[in-house]
């Protein structure tokens, strides 16, 4: 039987190249996020490629009610979810504590926080009536180790490396395996998202050494989510080796 999984964050990044990566060993796949268009365009492409069933749900994870309509309203046959990953996440802004954003620091924190907190909740019945599930909570190195402008970033990312740890308790006798991948630098959107725009500022990132790339943390969260029912890797850190931690980088 096919499993299914369910992505936030699904249209761009980590979350569509593990999409790709799902869809690929012939999963069923949930994909969700903002832009309509993207989503409908990369479901039309994993239907067409992989011959599996995709279905895209449109709502932002920060939004309470759009998360508990959209997925309490799922059809009877996507209900059986075996896989959810959390990975609606975003930077805005690098900016000393002082200088900071408070409109940046609101989004941060209902997206990276909130809005996993909401998507699982939503989820977790369907898991639990099958006493049977796999969660995967996209964290960062930035939930490890705090660096200089990094403030409601890092703190959003260690509420998610704690909110791992409490479901992973909380949801043993429900035999729910809680994964928590932390990557470190990743040529994404992220920092084009986290600097606005700024492509200059984005490219400057990465110069002068080899990133991670988004197929990688999907080839990660794939291992994570194929290993035997008696296995579950707790927390993991991801970087690319020119990486040490959330500060130190050779460039």
């Amino acid at each position: 039987m096919k499993k299914t999984i369910l992505i936030t964050g699904a249209s761009s990044g980590f979350g569509k190249a593990i999409a790709e990566k799902f869809a690929g060993a012939g999963w069923h796949c949930i994909i969700t996020g903002r832009r309509a268009g993207k989503l409908q365009e990369l479901a039309k492409t994993l239907q067409d490629q992989y011959a599996v069933r995709v279905l895209p749900l449109v709502f932002d994870v920060q939004n309470r009610q759009e998360v508990f309509a959209a997925i309490g309203a799922l059809p009877d046959d996507w209900k059986s979810i075996d896989l959810l990953v959390n990975n609606a996440g975003l930077a805005l802004g690098k900016d000393s504590f002082e200088n900071a954003d408070l409109n940046d620091w609101d989004t941060m924190i209902d997206t990276n926080v909130k809005g996993m907190m909401y998507v699982t909740k939503a989820v977790l019945p369907y898991m639990t009536a099958r006493k049977k599930g796999h969660i995967i909570n996209m964290g960062s190195v930035a939930g490890k180790l705090v660096y200089r402008e990094g403030n409601a970033y890092c703190a959003s990312k260690f509420a998610v490396d704690a909110l791992s740890h409490s479901m992973r308790i909380d949801l043993l006798p429900h035999r729910i395996k809680v994964t928590a991948i932390h990557p470190g630098a990743a040529e994404t959107e992220f920092s084009r998202v986290r600097f606005k725009g700024d492509e200059q500022k984005a490219a400057a990132v990465y110069d002068g050494f080899t990133p991670l790339y988004a197929g990688d943390i999907a080839d990660v969260a794939f291992y994570c989510a194929t290993l035997p029912e008696n296995v579950c890797i707790n927390d993991l850190v991801v970087t690319c080796t020119a990486q040490a931690d959330g500060i130190y980088v050779h460039k």
